[in-house]
């Protein structure tokens, strides 16, 4: 049964589909290269990293999300118990106690998305992975397949509107210096601490 909330990972289309095992690929092969315990999935939606097997069994993972009906599925369709509903402008975890903080595709849609940022440095230990929609790529894409067409192709619920150098300008005075992917439409940052 798909997530009602995240249709767009059970879409039909082959592109859709292609795209979105690339970005899956890309955010699991950038989790195993820091080899962490704990990961923090905030802002986990339906749990779809945990669901697909994006995230190594071998961790233990935090799922965050603000939707308490969001993480009710996740649970009723998963394994996983160790979910907290939770805000990312507030983390309900202790200083650094998690190795990795992971935040896909929830940027954009924050009225204040520094303070979000900020939050996941405090609780990361090692590394915080983010992703966000390339702009102004995503919004084509939505047009072509005729997505929010009434907004030219721009999602409703996004606020912030990102390309490389825009989220570079964005993260690296807050972090320091991240490593940016490009993963068609979709960017995706890593940021290590020193």
């Amino acid at each position: 049964m798909a997530s009602p909330v995240q249709e767009k990972y059970h879409d039909s289309n082959p592109v859709v589909r292609a795209l979105l095992g690339r970005f899956f690929e890309r955010i699991g092969a950038a989790v195993r290269e820091s080899s962490p315990a704990v990961i923090l999935d905030a802002g986990c939606g339906e749990g779809e990293l945990v669901r697909r097997g994006v995230l190594p069994a071998d961790m233990r993972v935090i799922s965050l999300d603000l939707r308490p009906e969001s993480l009710a599925w996740f649970r009723d369709h998963s394994n996983q118990r160790r979910l907290v509903c939770g805000s990312l402008t507030s983390l309900p975890l202790p200083d650094q106690s998690v190795d990795t903080a992971l935040c896909l595709e929830v940027l954009e849609h924050l009225d204040r998305p520094l303070v979000a940022l900020q939050e996941l440095s405090r609780v990361a230990r090692k590394r915080i992975i983010l992703s966000v929609p390339y702009e102004p790529w995503f919004r084509i894409a939505n047009v072509f397949r005729g997505k929010h067409l009434q907004r030219w192709g721009d999602h409703p619920e996004h606020v912030q509107h990102w390309n490389i150098r825009t989220f570079r300008a964005f993260l690296e005075p807050a972090l320091g210096r991240v490593r940016l992917l490009n993963a068609f439409p979709w960017i995706i940052a890593i940021y290590d601490r020193g």
